[in-house]
């Protein structure tokens, strides 16, 4: 049995568990585009089937892409790709809202996919699709360009909207490798069947909605409707790792966040991340980290452990090539 855990689950707090994010379709819109406050019901760390291409617009504070770990300022852009978890959290007194911290847009990947078919010139933007599944942040002279164009997509309507959107994902693809950096391990992939798809689909809700609490691998096979057997091997070929393997590195993500934006004590750490057992939170965080949980808080942001190695050293290859180096 895989990733269980023997106490009962613990209530939720205040520091929810990654949730899966419902994007509900607009009929007359291809894609989604809005700019929201922090906090806010819509912010959190959850993951979503639509690719996100993130601008903070103001505030300082930490966020989270699949098991990176990073800080983020004004002017933070990003794109994340299908079903990989993320969040930001800024580092706000308690009460006050940032307005308008974030702009935000959302759309799919068969309606991309789908452009591209019939407008061959946008295969450029491939590479830089692919990339996104592991996370991408732009900096540079890309970053600032980028959170213009992204200002535009929320503020026009129509074909004005959709010349913008296309201006930024040209962008993007071209933008030098030394202004766009992979963040994630390569832990979560795309999945290339319908099988994959419903196995890494019912066993990430799953995860998210039980984070704190018992998790095993026979629960999620049944909501695959598949064999243990066959959910595991489904979910290893599309994600590259065991089913407790993905709760582990969710977990201990988690746990890292909670670390660096709260005063929690360790042991609440612990069990808003799934452990129960302080001797194995800190067996687990170490082996994820490279530090003790401990020694982790004590850290100033500049020593803390770098994403290579938080990321257990593998870094996507920016050669549009299908191996880490």
């Amino acid at each position: 049995m895989e990733a269980s855990t023997q106490d009962k689950p613990l209530p939720r707090g205040a520091y929810p568990p990654p949730r899966r994010e419902v994007i509900p379709p607009h009929p007359q819109q291809a894609i989604r585009a809005l700019t929201h406050d922090f906090p806010s019901e819509i912010c959190g760390w959850g993951a979503h089937p639509e690719y996100e291409i993130h601008l903070i617009t103001k505030t300082h504070g930490s966020f989270i892409a699949g098991d990176h770990v990073g800080t983020f300022a004004p002017g933070h852009v990003s794109l994340m790709g299908p079903n990989l978890p993320h969040d930001w959290v800024s580092d706000l007194p308690d009460g006050q809202v940032a307005v308008d911290r974030d702009a935000v847009i959302q759309f799919t990947d068969e309606w991309v996919r789908e452009c591209m078919r019939i407008i061959p010139e946008l295969i450029e933007i491939d590479e830089v699709l692919t990339q996104s599944t592991r996370g991408l942040v732009f900096s540079g002279a890309t970053a600032w360009r980028a959170a213009e164009t992204i200002l535009d997509v929320t503020r026009t309507h129509g074909a004005e909207q959709m010349a913008h959107l296309f201006k930024l994902l040209s962008l993007f693809a071209r933008s030098p490798r030394e202004d766009r950096a992979v963040v994630a391990s390569e832990w979560l992939g795309r999945p290339t069947d319908g099988n994959s798809l419903n196995a890494v689909e019912a066993g990430l809700s799953y995860i998210f909605e039980n984070l704190t609490g018992d998790i095993r691998l026979a629960t999620a096979a049944k909501m695959a409707y598949m064999s243990e057997p066959t959910f595991s091997k489904y979910f290893k070929s599309a994600t590259g790792m065991t089913f407790s393997a993905m709760v582990k590195k969710l977990r201990i993500a988690h746990a890292r966040r909670l670390l660096d934006s709260t005063q929690e004590p360790i042991a609440q750490v612990a069990a808003h991340s799934g452990y129960h057992n302080m001797a194995n939170f800190n067996r687990q965080f170490l082996a994820e980290v490279g530090t003790t949980p401990t020694s982790y808080r004590k850290l100033e942001t500049s020593q803390k452990p770098p994403p290579e190695l938080f990321s257990l050293g593998l870094r996507a290859p920016l050669d549009g090539g299908g191996q880490p180096t």
